[in-house]
């Protein structure tokens, strides 16, 4: 998959608008080398996850303006702001959880592992590898804000309801697991109510959801469907690495009613057992 994801930068950059992309990148390692300079003075490495949400907004805006749009063009409006709404809520809920919180164990791994040379390793290890994997995935809004269209297509709405289903279930399932936690009685129990009795991962399944909603905007272009590998990876990155399975091998450990809540309730999608 990593090599799928390098293939598509290939073939962005071969592209007539590769200056665009190019420029894109150039303003995200801004960015990120800033936050790494930042990380460096508050030892904590996982502020990356806090911008994560927020480097997608950066991107859609800044290729917004290289592209030269206007507020009149409502289809590239919208798609920004639902971009922004997305990427914002998202940042603004990991600061809250994080921020003052202690280095993520998956950073204080690499620390270790990385020693006194930790410093400069962490620049490529986290800030430079997350860059490159944002910088491809947000590849396809050049296409979004570089099509004809002006006004919505019908293809369009599809997009906008596969974002509004993703929005509820991550907005919705991330703030009734901030309710839950916040009750000490609930320390150590499973939440399985509200959208957690019909998906264990509702907050990632509205992720999926989200990022599936903005690739069919990208159908609009000829090109659009080159770019389905920002959504598939995506997908996979929530389904088999970051996202459920890394999460779950610890809650099987920690919480023993955890594998009565496995039976009894689907892993992703709402409803649908596999």
């Amino acid at each position: 998959m990593l090599l799928f994801m390098i293939g598509g930068s290939i073939f962005l950059n071969l592209q007539p608008q590769a200056s665009l992309y190019i420029s894109g990148f150039a303003m995200l390692m801004t960015l990120l080398t800033t936050l790494w300079a930042l990380s460096l003075i508050v030892k904590d490495s996982g502020i990356i996850d806090i911008f994560w949400g927020f480097g997608f907004v950066a991107m859609v805006w800044w290729y917004f303006y290289k592209t030269g749009q206007s507020f009149d063009n409502t289809r590239a409006v919208l798609f920004a702001v639902l971009v922004s709404v997305w990427g914002i809520r998202l940042t603004t809920h990991l600061a809250i959880r994080n921020i003052g919180k202690p280095e993520d164990y998956r950073y204080q791994e690499f620390r270790a592992q990385g020693g006194k040379n930790y410093w400069w390793i962490s620049f490529f290890r986290v800030f430079l590898l997350q860059g490159i994997i944002l910088w491809n995935l947000s590849a396809f809004y050049l296409l979004v804000l570089q099509s004809d269209a002006t006004t919505l297509l019908p293809l369009d709405y599809v997009g906008m309801g596969l974002w509004t289903i993703g929005f509820f279930f991550e907005a919705v399932g991330d703030w009734q697991l901030a309710q839950f936690k916040k009750n000490p009685a609930n320390k150590g129990k499973v939440l399985d109510t509200g959208l957690w009795k019909y998906t264990r991962h509702p907050n990632y399944f509205g992720d999926a959801c989200l990022w599936w909603g903005f690739f069919i905007f990208a159908l609009a272009h000829p090109q659009g469907i080159w770019y389905s590998y920002a959504p598939i990876f995506m997908t996979f990155l929530l389904v088999k690495v970051s996202g459920v399975a890394m999460l779950e091998t610890a809650l099987k450990k920690n919480k023993p009613q955890y594998a009565e809540y496995i039976k009894n309730t689907p892993a992703f999608v709402p409803f649908v057992k596999f």
